[in-house]
């Protein structure tokens, strides 16, 4: 139902630090994590390369927050301002609710037919596949 993360082998071991969501696409999932606070205000999290067992340890574990993808978006949309869409060439890792994965993942006509001046009225319908 979920992705496969890129690269297995480096599970775990990207920075804690990654933007919130936003950016509308994504192009891989790096991992997938459950984060926790403790009773001293402490935050910490696991990682995961399948969002199956990151859902078993939200389930089972006390305190766990609702798990999160951590996605590489290779170029994205920014919305500065409501209906303000900019196409960013840039790469950026964010972290995103794992619903936002039901989106198709970016190809290269995803963002230009966003952009497009004969783009339906709902952009959106392009990010989620359904035109």
């Amino acid at each position: 139902m979920y992705p496969k993360v890129k690269d297995p082998s480096r599970v775990g071991e990207y920075s804690a630090v990654a933007r919130a969501g936003g950016g509308y696409v994504w192009d891989e999932v790096l991992e997938y994590r459950v984060w926790f606070h403790d009773e001293n205000g402490d935050e910490y999290y696991y990682a995961f390369g399948d969002a199956q067992t990151a859902l078993e340890c939200f389930n089972e574990e006390d305190g766990a927050e609702e798990p999160l993808a951590l996605i590489l978006q290779k170029e994205y949309v920014s919305e500065p301002e409501p209906g303000n869409y900019i196409h960013v060439k840039e790469e950026r890792i964010a972290e995103w609710p794992l619903e936002f994965l039901r989106r198709p993942r970016r190809n290269e006509n995803t963002i230009p037919n966003f952009m497009s001046p004969n783009a339906p009225e709902n952009r959106l319908d392009i990010i989620r596949g359904l035109v």
